[in-house]
């Protein structure tokens, strides 16, 4: 058990933040046990990763922020995000607090609510109540408890049951502040038949001093119900982002995920289904590619109860210059869990003698009559295939450039949606093309 753990703020001053913005007493109290348990739990143990001497103490502080007028007010690279037929279903985070938010009649005459989750505490205080830290809990590890005690902003949405969302809702967080606190929260509900698409970008400005982006994914998918979950974090390097992503899907129910780790910085992200409910599913597409001295650690994890339960997932990796990625693929199946398939691909291409590239793909099976597979592969870019190319006119540098993209394509060609498919591939072009 760590005991010199210098935390990054006090209770009382966890206490009174909380009390200042008028959270209910159930969120304020959470909070301050969640600063406890910051005090003596450890930070996670990832796999070949030490995050311990990653620069994990500037967390900045709680900072109001201004609400925005306008959308022109955002700087250029957080506006390229934003669709235009997007922007009546939209919130922005900037730094510690939400800056915009505009959600459609439509949305709401169903019964749909979108919103940051500061102001879902305030009008929907039950609903929040009855889900929030469900899905990652407080005393999992360091992490999560400083997460449950420091966070600010976040999103909060909810479809009804039934409710079929047709558009797209969006979300940005930008941070240009080395002093605020940048740890948003999202929690999704979609209730029984519902379906919905959710999308988020996270992006940075200006050099921040190592702040540490320390955010968390709740999202509860119940029987029936389908939620699409796409993100891309583009923070720059002087950003650590951590960032745990989870979703527990029941009878019949689907979650669909699509993440670019596409960061400068040091990085590390968990994402999980929790496969709860018999015949439920999951759906996982990772892309990463790592710069210059970049750490990465990337998992993506399946964990079957369900009987017929369902999950696939593909992480493409692609590292240049000095940069480090340990590739992790879990598929746990459990006892009773009959009938469940998990399929699972890792794969790194690595375009430097430098770069260092790890597959892991791990099944734990505790159940008889199920399938489950996994392939995983670390290699730099085939020379054979380089020259074929450059036989038929093609130069190195463009040679090289197909190469990486075909690698890619398994994964960039099956995203549904076609706005993050396309900010992807120009995401993906601008790192290396350094």
């Amino acid at each position: 058990m760590s005991t010199q753990t210098i935390l990054p703020i006090d209770r009382q001053t966890i206490v009174e933040l909380s009390q200042s913005r008028q959270e209910p007493e159930w969120m304020t109290s959470l909070r301050a046990e969640a600063l406890e348990l910051a005090g003596s739990l450890e930070l996670p143990k990832l796999e070949k990763t030490r995050i311990d001497r990653w620069n994990l103490r500037s967390y900045g502080n709680y900072k109001p922020v201004a609400a925005l007028t306008s959308l022109e007010q955002l700087p250029e690279s957080a506006k390229a995000l934003l669709q235009e037929e997007n922007a009546e279903n939209l919130l922005v985070q900037k730094n510690a607090g939400i800056v915009y938010h505009k959600v459609s009649e439509e949305l709401a005459k169903q019964g749909v609510i979108f919103t940051s989750l500061e102001e879902a505490l305030k009008q929907h205080s039950d609903l929040v109540k009855a889900h929030f830290g469900t899905v990652v809990a407080k005393d999992e590890n360091q992490l999560t408890a400083l997460h449950t005690a420091m966070w600010s902003g976040g999103v909060f949405l909810y479809v009804p049951k039934d409710v079929q969302v047709q558009v797209p809702v969006q979300a940005l967080f930008l941070t240009d502040d080395a002093d605020s606190s940048f740890s948003p929260h999202v929690l999704i509900v979609a209730e029984q038949h519902a379906s919905v698409t959710y999308v988020d970008n996270f992006v940075s400005e200006g050099n921040l001093n190592s702040l540490v982006q320390n955010g968390v994914v709740e999202v509860v998918v119940k029987p029936g119900a389908t939620v699409n979950f796409a993100s891309v974090h583009n923070l720059n390097d002087s950003v650590t982002d951590l960032t745990y992503r989870r979703a527990v899907v029941e009878n019949d129910a689907m979650i669909n995920w699509v993440i670019g780790e596409m960061n400068y910085g040091n990085a590390m992200s968990d994402t999980t289904s929790v496969l709860k409910g018999n015949g439920s599913n999951s759906d996982a597409k990772i892309i990463c590619v790592g710069t210059n001295d970049q750490k990465l650690n990337v998992t993506t994890r399946a964990i079957h109860f369900g009987k017929n339960s369902n999950s696939d997932m593909i992480t493409r990796a692609v590292m240049r210059d000095e940069s480090t990625a340990i590739i992790n693929g879990i598929t746990k199946i459990e006892k009773a869990a009959t009938g469940a398939n998990g399929q699972q691909t890792e794969k790194v291409l690595m375009l430097s003698p430098k770069a260092r590239g790890d597959a892991n793909p791990i099944l734990l099976i505790d159940e008889d009559d199920v399938k489950a597979g996994h392939a995983a592969s670390v290699g730099q870019v085939n020379p054979d295939q380089i020259h074929y190319l450059m036989s038929r006119g093609i130069t190195r540098e463009e040679a090289q450039r197909l190469v990486i993209y075909g690698f890619l394509a398994p994964v960039v060609s099956e995203i549904p949606m076609e706005k993050v498919q396309s900010q992807l591939q120009s995401l993906v072009e601008r790192k290396l093309g350094q």
